[in-house]
């Protein structure tokens, strides 16, 4: 296959079993290209069908509808990927929904719900995959953040309460599993331009926004979130652990 992720090749990842949560769209389809140009094995999980069977077609990943915030369905998956592969070695945390909100109008419900689609998922995702990455002795479990809870950005406070959560968690979660041989890291994205950003939010102005905080004057997209997934999925990330891997071009610097 074809495309921006044939620069290099990881061999520790060929045929291995790679899960991504939300990989229908944006940063998740992204990475699922990534990985199954590395020959991976991967199966990714969304709720939207149309796109989700699209990027399968494309990539010859399997594509399985789940919503992430049904946390029985979503250990139920789990579950059917481990029952018909060998096991899953790496987790992608991806799935994530950045909707803005004013602050006075935030209820408990929304709340909750801001939380699901942002926290919940991640932990119960990686609970029930590292229970069989224990009975194994290794896997790599990747979360992700955002530098939105760095920088303070407004009308979105249960996002980036939940980003704040995933910084804590990457860190306890990596102590939990380090003596089983599972290593838990968090990709950091900066501004990220996807399909959804262009269609909601970007206009010009934020563009130039964005590229003059940036230390790189370059508009960071998908792919180089991929990349960083890449890593950290194979052996050459063997000795990290519990740490933040930023990819904002430079852009918390300020």
């Amino acid at each position: 296959m074809s495309g921006p992720f044939e620069s290099v090749s990881y061999a520790s990842l060929a045929e291995r079993t790679v899960l991504v949560t939300g990989g229908a769209s944006g940063i998740g389809a992204e990475i699922v290209r990534a990985f199954a140009a590395q020959k991976s094995r991967v199966t990714f999980l969304d709720i939207d069908t149309d796109a989700g069977e699209a990027l399968a077609a494309e990539t010859g990943a399997r594509f399985m509808r789940c919503d992430l915030t049904d946390i029985a369905a979503l250990r139920a998956s789990v579950e059917e990927i481990e029952a018909q592969t060998q096991g899953i070695d790496v987790l992608i945390n991806n799935a994530g929904n950045d909707d803005r909100h004013d602050v006075w109008r935030v209820e408990p419900e929304s709340w909750r719900h801001t939380l699901a689609l942002n926290l919940d998922h991640q932990f119960f995702a990686t609970q029930a995959v590292a229970r069989f990455m224990r009975e194994r002795g290794s896997g790599s479990i990747v979360l992700l953040g955002s530098v939105g809870w760095m920088r303070g950005r407004t009308n979105r406070v249960g996002y980036t309460t939940a980003k704040a959560a995933i910084n804590g968690m990457n860190r306890t979660l990596a102590r939990e599993f380090g003596a089983d041989g599972i290593r838990v890291n968090c990709i950091v994205p900066g501004a990220i331009r996807t399909e959804r950003q262009e269609r909601l939010w970007l206009t010009p102005e934020s563009e130039r926004e964005f590229i003059d905080l940036q230390a790189l004057k370059i508009r960071l997209d998908g792919t180089h979130v991929a990349r960083m997934a890449l890593f950290l999925g194979s052996a050459e990330s063997a000795g990290c652990t519990g740490a933040n891997f930023v990819v904002d071009a430079g852009l918390t610097q300020n």
